[in-house]
């Protein structure tokens, strides 16, 4: 596309329909608040509810930036360093107001949908595996039952070296993937485990449990950035418990 624009330039009329489709954006957002019912009604009105509140923190800050307050004038004497910061308190607030805002959006950026999960002991995660000949069996092996996630080129160990048995019937390669904004499921292949906030031994594994932070092939989507460059993964978070349920469900993080 970017090739295209510039050897053959844009449409004559492409800054008119552009305008006119900034415009219809607000008829648009209240005919989908209208006429959409059940969960696609719900997140529309979540996502609608936190673009005011972020509105509404904007006009505030500029209301703030903009404010006079009747001490600040034009002295008509010289005034000492120390004394010039209290003329102009309305400054130092929208400044202070600036900061909190860039926090806020700093700690949205790494923002889960799942932020609290359910610990798990070592006994729920991990069985003992008697190993040997001798009458004192030892049990230093370890079998995993909990669902993991191994790449394609796995290999298991030799059995006298192997530390952590993982089944092959607790092996996910797929997992079903909901974007937030679009509404969808689609079934996506994991790529990896990037973070299982049980331990870093349940991470270095790859056991997924609940709130679980994967990567997952979105090719299949057709995601793409602002300068129409494709995504090819995403990470997302696993939602359900995989033990219990028999899959893998999970919440892109967008």
């Amino acid at each position: 596309m970017e090739r295209w624009r510039k050897l053959h330039g844009r449409r004559l009329d492409h800054e008119e329909r552009t305008r006119k489709r900034a415009a219809r954006e607000g008829h648009k957002a209240s005919q989908d608040a209208q006429n959409l019912r059940g969960l696609r009604a719900k997140l529309h009105q979540q996502k609608r509810h936190k673009e005011k509140i972020q509105m509404k923190k904007a006009i505030k800050a500029h209301e703030e930036r903009n404010v006079k307050t009747a001490d600040e004038k034009e002295p008509s004497t010289p005034m000492p360093s120390y004394l010039l910061d209290r003329t102009n308190p309305a400054n130092a607030k929208a400044l202070s107001s600036a900061i909190k805002n860039k926090r806020a959006e700093k700690a949205a950026k790494f923002d889960v949908p799942l932020p609290k999960v359910r610990g798990i002991s070592e006994e729920e995660m991990f069985k003992v595996v008697k190993t040997g000949k001798k009458t004192n069996k030892k049990s230093w092996k370890r079998m995993i039952t909990q669902p993991t996630f191994v790449g394609p080129d796995f290999t298991r160990r030799n059995p006298k070296y192997e530390r952590f048995i993982r089944p092959m019937g607790l092996r996910y390669k797929k997992c079903h993937c909901t974007h937030p904004e679009l509404g969808v499921t689609i079934q996506l292949p994991i790529i990896s485990v990037k973070k299982n906030p049980q331990s870093p031994l349940s991470t270095q594994l790859g056991v997924l449990t609940k709130g679980t932070v994967i990567e997952v092939n979105t090719s299949d989507l057709g995601l793409t950035t602002a300068s129409g460059s494709v995504v090819w993964s995403r990470y997302a978070q696993v939602t359900n418990n995989p033990a219990n349920d028999g899959c893998v469900n999970a919440v892109l993080l967008v």
